[in-house]
């Protein structure tokens, strides 16, 4: 890693944690929430889907604020509005309020998400922009690999509400580095300033762009996959193979090593390979590895490992899939990129959080379920590569 990339890497990749901490921290402790706060696996699962939407809808506000006002200013306020959402979480006496909790949460994590991929842009564009992507996943792989051991750790000596206060700490460390660390990137003469009919011109803009939606949506489904994961992995780990919360946590980490690991390689592969066709063979080998596992699923031969590794594989495609598709979409779009990353970033929170709640009546502690959703978001993320074309900006570029 560069000196020039090593350092926007490094603070955009921790304020970028944040939101991901907040469900990663939580994972393993829901069996243990549900049981004290007395409620189902279903409604446990429904504080998962509310963060999501809360998290895709709010982006459609932080976009559009940071193209008129600057980059910092939706930081400053998501990281006051996730505080707010965390210590709901942490006093809450129930499953109701804990709903709410995850809702404000995610209403406020979801500027550190999608202002961050706004800064990518200011800062490059093309392949330079894929590696500093991949750079920040690098980064931001501390959230999957330890926050679930360090959920597990506090769910052990001192119970489940202590998760929130430790994500009080992380926003305050995140609100010191958005201070001192991150100097705003949008020159003043660059900003838009809003316009309902100019955010409705652009939104139309992009909405029939076939480019951008089948990119964006790619993702979606891509990240929806994981979402799945996300909502039904603890149940499914703890129960039918017995792991115990740190054991948990341990396989997941398996899946992020795997998924992060892999988006190193989408910088130099897409200049070897090009970036649609590195897109459309790693989609392809997501489908085949996801679609395999459910497979050997339904003829009752996944244990354990096979259901850790499988999904690892898939995982590992997915990984060069993500970053490449998000610099992709906002190629041809760098005039209004807060709101083409606030738009692709709300559909696709939207799309998984709609997959996750979809799921709820078909949901069991047996994989099978969750493998096979898994598989099917593969296979329509495989049918969209077919579609994307090289973006314009890309093209001339070539």
């Amino acid at each position: 890693m560069t000196q020039s990339i090593a350092r926007p890497a490094l603070v955009l990749g921790l304020l970028s944690c944040i939101g991901p901490f907040a469900i990663d921290m939580y994972l393993p402790a829901m069996p243990a929430i549900g049981e004290s706060l007395g409620t189902s696996v279903q409604a446990m699962q429904g504080t998962i889907t509310a963060y999501f939407l809360a998290f895709g809808l709010a982006q459609l506000l932080y976009g559009p604020w940071a193209d008129q006002a600057g980059r910092k200013p939706p930081l400053y306020a998501g990281i006051a509005v996730f505080c707010v959402g965390t210590l709901i979480c942490a006093f809450a006496p129930t499953v109701t309020m804990l709903l709410i909790g995850r809702a404000v949460q995610g209403f406020g994590g979801a500027a550190l998400m999608v202002v961050p991929r706004a800064i990518v842009r200011d800062l490059s564009t093309g392949n330079d922009a894929t590696r500093l992507m991949a750079a920040i996943m690098l980064v931001f792989s501390v959230s999957p690999m330890l926050a679930p051991l360090a959920g597990a750790a506090l769910l052990a000596f001192t119970g489940w509400r202590a998760i929130f206060l430790a994500l009080l700490i992380a926003a305050a460390v995140s609100l010191a580095m958005l201070t001192f660390a991150q100097p705003e990137t949008l020159s003043r003469e660059n900003r838009q300033r809003f316009n309902v009919s100019e955010t409705l011109r652009g939104a139309r803009r992009l909405l029939t762009d076939r480019t951008f939606l089948s990119l964006t949506f790619m993702g979606a489904f891509g990240m929806s996959s994981f979402f799945v994961f996300l909502a039904s992995a603890t149940f499914v780990y703890t129960e039918t193979y017995g792991l115990s919360p740190t054991g948990f946590s341990l396989a997941f980490a398996v899946n992020a090593i795997s998924f992060i690991g892999a988006s190193q390689f989408a910088g130099p592969l897409g200049l070897r390979l090009g970036a649609v066709a590195l897109m459309r063979w790693a989609t392809l080998g997501f489908a085949f590895a996801t679609c395999a596992l459910f497979g050997l699923a339904l003829a009752g031969q996944v244990g354990l490992y096979t259901c850790i590794i499988g999904l690892a594989l898939g995982n590992a495609c997915l990984g060069m899939v993500i970053p490449t598709a998000m610099v992709m979409a906002l190629d041809d779009h760098g005039d209004i990129a807060g709101l083409a990353s606030s738009l692709g970033g709300t559909l696709q929170m939207l799309t998984g959080g709609v997959i996750v709640a979809a799921m709820g009546p078909f949901f069991s502690a047996s994989p099978v379920p969750m493998i096979g959703i898994i598989a099917l978001c593969a296979l329509v993320a495989f049918g969209l590569s077919r579609l994307t074309r090289l973006p314009q900006a890309a093209a001339k570029s070539a």
